[in-house]
């Protein structure tokens, strides 16, 4: 067994670990405090952490999998997250031609030139030629009515949920000097401390949150659950130094970096949400929304996270 995979197992097996704890805490507070169901936060938080384990089973396998697995997996969460999008723009019978090429070209170029470690025009594919694509297509069917705002809205979807979702199988492709064969922690890394990220601000937030950050956009998000949060997952992050190419210092200084991005990210995506008038981007996992609901502070932070390491060894 070599480096790579004894830390990888480490790190599944702490994963399991913490959501064994999790679950027991979750099964004993339903036991006491809301046997018949009553109490909406504690039957919430049983929901998000049944979906974690279904979440953490299904990135797992892809992880064994290998480079394929992961990039397959990211695949088919960029098709699914796109149609969650889709299905709350303002699309008409004149934009399907778009909507195709959006689905069943440009997700799978973005994809394959991934696969192809082609950065130079994986890069540039979707902000670029995609961007100039999309308008040319939906241009020939000749309507015009509200056609900024329909084109613009496949172009944010394809950005949100093709290009910076990419980046996090993208992190597979990195060159980084004595840290060969071990990209795939680096995703871990990402994931963990994002989500951890998540997961804790509601915690504080519902122990001690008070002062609304962002009543308009998210009522739930609070002043002391953001602080809590971030501080929190920041510092995991810096214990986690130890299956990323980083000191503790630098692992935890990205660590706040790319979770200040997700919390953001969740603003900009619940911004979104109340445009349209609905609560969850969809229902795919129960307990968390859509996949989008899920996916929201990923997305944000890999673009981020992704360049941060790739340029870091020229800056040092």
């Amino acid at each position: 067994m070599n480096g790579a995979q004894h830390d990888l197992i480490t790190l599944v097996l702490g994963i399991f670990g913490v959501l064994i704890l999790a679950s027991a805490i979750g099964y004993v507070l339903h036991r006491k405090l809301s046997p018949d169901g009553s109490n909406s936060a504690i039957e919430n938080l049983n929901a998000r952490i049944k979906a974690w384990w279904i979440m953490v089973i299904f990135i797992g396998v892809a992880f064994l999998a290998g480079r394929a697995g992961v990039i397959i997996l990211f695949a088919f969460c960029s098709f699914a997250a796109l149609r969650e999008f889709i299905t709350l723009t303002n699309t008409k019978r004149a934009d399907h031609w778009a909507l195709a090429s959006a689905f069943f070209v440009v997700l799978p170029i973005q994809y394959y030139l991934l696969w192809a470690e082609e950065y130079g025009i994986y890069s540039i594919f979707v902000p670029v030629y995609a961007f100039l694509l999309m308008p040319i297509i939906s241009v020939l069917r000749g309507d015009t009515e509200r056609f900024l705002i329909r084109i613009a809205e496949v172009q944010w979807a394809l950005m949100i949920c093709v290009f910076c979702a990419s980046h996090v199988p993208a992190l597979l492709t990195l060159t980084i000097p004595g840290y060969e064969g071990r990209n795939v922690l680096l995703i871990a890394f990402l994931v963990i401390v994002v989500q951890l990220s998540d997961v804790l601000q509601y915690v504080w937030g519902k122990l001690f949150g008070r002062t609304k950050i962002a009543p308009k956009l998210s009522p739930s998000k609070t002043v002391e659950g953001f602080i809590g949060g971030i501080a929190s997952a920041t510092l995991i992050g810096a214990s986690l130094w130890w299956i990323t190419p980083f000191t503790p210092f630098q692992a935890g200084l990205l660590s706040l970096i790319i979770t200040l991005m997700g919390f953001f990210g969740g603003l900009v995506m619940s911004a979104i949400k109340r445009d349209r008038g609905v609560k969850d981007w969809g229902h795919i996992i129960e307990g968390h929304g859509g996949l989008i609901d899920r996916l929201d502070s990923v997305v944000f932070s890999a673009p981020i996270f992704f360049h941060l390491v790739r340029y870091w060894w020229s800056l040092t």
